[in-house]
């Protein structure tokens, strides 16, 4: 009997180029996941893929010209891109400068995407290879733990609620790009952070464009959620995130990103101070000054921002309040610059982003008279940034000597007497966009992912230094 041989096809491979913020880090996931179901292996670099996603991002001149690089270098290194994202609203720019990209698709286009790569790739769908469902409930990242693709580290997960915006802020164009507010059904988030946290995720980054307006677009429609009726609104879905729990029984962190104060989320504050929520707030102030708020058609910027500051403190004492701020916006006299950096003084964030204003094509600010000489934003920059890293200096010098809970991100290699060293983050520290807690003589056991208490010993303007309390 003459014995037959079957050759097995080779298992198309997918490159990925991920730029930009969180919110496309996911829709990166989310693609990867698609594809993973269709039989595509995923290459860790140029040589080895069939052809290469580009994740691009549009929000700032400088950004397009980050992703318009990428492009350029995977064309260079591999010849057979694909575009995607925010700045693939400007295909025509895009073929311009590089008429070979195979094709071009928007902001968390799925289905384009995946049509484009089956197209530039033909899965080869051959029974020894292709043995993953062909499942479309792989949408959402809604599969098993090793079903779904994770672009983050194992320990902590960007779980996002919902797309767009509602707002026309007068600098930004994300309306634009990725259209106006569409949240997702309550219980499909929580049925995504379930299986994340069962999966090993220690900590859940909620992310959307804003937050605080999550469920306005479906009447914060009810859902049945593990027997009973949850809304879609930031306060009922915090509160059920809070119930959580990993396969060890702890309560995972939940950090909740790009949060407009409106008056709900004073409801969220004491969640935090009960252990449910992470202690942290994300909140894009922008500016201080009320008429450069108004130029800017900020939402919300007649709240009494600076006493709520103070209730919330009151309410729970641990909370860390991150910001980000644009200097020499049009129109920003020295005296508004100076009502902002007062405002700091006594807002007394505990991280602060800045950022010089910026044009971007198509954004209303635009067209707005006076504008900032770039040597007097970079005056105004420098001076924000004095300040902000003054007021961190000192608040993380108050925590020298207390111990403080970290989850650790990376565990070093013992050096030459043995010493093992660690990086972490405390509750006030978002991976990426904070600070680092530095620790010394780890336990050989410490792994990635765990959470331990630490004892502060030394701060920086940035970052702690200490030991695991014992």
């Amino acid at each position: 009997m003459t014995a037959t041989t079957t050759s097995i096809p080779d298992q198309k491979k997918v490159g990925m180029v991920s730029l930009g913020c969180p919110k496309a880090l996911v829709d990166s996931e989310r693609i990867l996941t698609r594809l993973r179901a269709d039989g595509y292996a995923m290459s860790p670099d140029y040589a080895g893929a069939d052809v290469v996603l580009v994740n691009t991002c549009g929000f700032l001149d400088s950004a397009k010209e980050e992703s318009l690089a990428a492009i350029g270098e995977a064309i260079a290194e591999n010849g057979r891109v694909i575009v995607t994202g925010c700045m693939g609203e400007e295909a025509d720019v895009i073929r311009a400068k590089y008429p070979q990209v195979l094709a071009v698709t928007g902001a968390h286009q799925y289905e384009q995407v995946v049509e484009a790569v089956h197209e530039a790739a033909p899965p080869s769908q051959g029974p020894f290879i292709d043995l993953i469902p062909q499942s479309g409930a792989l949408k959402q990242r809604s599969g098993s733990a090793d079903e779904y693709v994770k672009l983050t580290p194992r320990h902590y997960s960007y779980l996002k609620i919902s797309e767009g915006c509602n707002h026309s802020c007068a600098f930004c164009i994300i309306p634009q790009l990725r259209g106006k507010l569409a949240s997702r059904r309550v219980d499909a988030v929580l049925r995504e952070a379930e299986k994340l946290v069962a999966a090993g995720t220690k900590e859940l980054l909620v992310i959307s464009q804003d937050t605080s307006a999550y469920g306005v677009d479906i009447r914060h429609e009810e859902r049945e959620w593990r027997g009973h009726p949850v809304r879609a609104h930031m306060t009922d879905l915090t509160r059920e995130l809070g119930q959580l729990r990993t396969p060890e029984g702890m309560t995972p962190w939940v950090r909740l990103h790009y949060v407009y104060p409106y008056p709900h989320v004073d409801a969220v504050i004491p969640l935090m101070a009960e252990g449910l929520l992470t202690p942290y707030l994300d909140i894009p102030f922008q500016h201080a000054s009320p008429s450069v708020l108004r130029a800017m058609k900020r939402p919300a910027n007649e709240a009494k921002v600076l006493e709520r500051l103070k209730s919330w403190r009151e309410t729970c004492p641990e909370i860390a309040v991150r910001s980000s701020f644009v200097v020499g916006f049009p129109g920003e006299t020295e005296d508004d610059f100076r009502y902002l950096l007062d405002w700091l003084e006594e807002a007394q964030l505990d991280r602060v982003g800045a950022f010089r204003f910026e044009p971007v094509e198509g954004a209303a600010a635009n067209a707005l008279p006076d504008p900032v000489p770039e040597a007097v934003k970079e005056e105004r920059y420098a001076r924000i940034m004095e300040v902000t890293e003054r007021i961190s200096a000192a608040k993380l010098q108050a925590k020298i000597g207390r111990t403080i809970p970290v989850i650790i991100d990376e565990v070093g290699e013992a050096d030459e007497e043995g010493d093992i060293g660690a990086t972490g983050r405390s509750q006030a520290d978002a991976p990426e966009i904070d600070g680092a807690v530095y620790l010394r003589n780890v336990p050989a056991s410490l792994q990635q992912g765990d959470i331990v208490n630490v004892e502060v010993e030394d701060a920086d303007a940035h970052d702690l230094f200490g030991v695991i309390s014992h």
